[in-house]
């Protein structure tokens, strides 16, 4: 059984931590976080994957993608420069992608062709996708109904939907992201785990952002998984062990069935 965890979705970049990305990435992998996947946001981020990616190749993954709140004027340029990167071989993924119309709608026609363009990357490489939907899923779910069942896979990064959301997700491949936001007093998400069930979660962290409980309104970090995961066990009323298991089992069914990712 697998006796490690996967953090698949984060930001473990020098940026965000200018003094000690080594030290948030091996104590990490001391908490037993022993893969993280690392999300891309515009053509900035590229660089700061490979950099930490050849610190621990075989702890760190990439993914490739636009950011929908970075899609402006220039998003066919940045489009272009990214798919470039699709082949590099620390590249695992598609993300993250998606759409987000939390704060405005100024760009939300650039927003849907970027989306698709990134699906048929997806599609077309056969390689899974993050997927980050805030406020968008009335517009996205439609779109990825145009492609076939099976077609597509990936991760409902930072789930923010409800019930049918997730429903729809299990029946198309996808499985949902489940990070620190899990540990709030109040979250949703403590009612809504039951009705998903382990069989469709996988945990993430998004650092350095969301970190949990007792760790709120500091920055985020990859080792913190297992305390996402004990808040799941508590809610199903499983061993964290379990819980271990099942979500790492579900993120490598997802990133890690492709012969590209045995490149270690």
């Amino acid at each position: 059984m697998m006796n490690y965890y996967i953090d698949t979705h984060a930001h473990l970049y020098r940026e965000y931590y200018p003094d000690d990305l080594q030290g948030v990435i091996q104590r990490a992998i001391d908490a037993r976080v022993e893969r993280v996947l690392l999300a891309c946001v515009d053509v900035q981020t590229p660089p700061m994957i490979a950099e930490a990616v050849e610190m621990f190749p075989k702890n760190l993954f990439g993914l490739i993608g636009l950011h929908p709140s970075d899609v402006k004027e220039d998003y066919e340029a940045q489009l272009a420069e990214l798919e470039t990167h699709i082949g590099d071989r620390n590249i695992v993924g598609i993300g993250e992608i998606g759409l987000d119309f939390y704060h405005d709608r100024d760009f939300e026609q650039e927003q849907l062709t970027v989306f698709r363009t990134q699906l048929d990357w997806a599609r077309d490489r056969k390689m899974p996708l993050s997927l980050h939907i805030r406020n968008g899923y009335s517009e996205a779910i439609p779109i990825l109904n145009e492609y076939p069942i099976g077609s597509l896979r990936g991760v409902l990064h930072c789930f923010s939907g409800g019930i049918q959301e997730a429903e729809w997700a299990a029946k198309h491949g996808f499985v949902i992201g489940i990070g620190g936001i899990v540990t709030f007093k109040n979250s949703k998400l403590q009612e809504l785990i039951p009705k998903i069930g382990l069989d469709h979660i996988v945990l993430e962290t998004d650092a350095p952002y969301l970190a949990p409980t007792p760790h709120r309104g500091t920055p985020n970090e990859s080792s913190y998984i297992p305390l996402i995961a004990q808040k799941i066990a508590e809610i199903m009323e499983v061993s964290v062990k379990e819980v271990m298991e099942r979500t790492t089992a579900n993120a490598l069914r997802i990133f890690f069935d492709d012969e590209r990712t045995m490149r270690r």
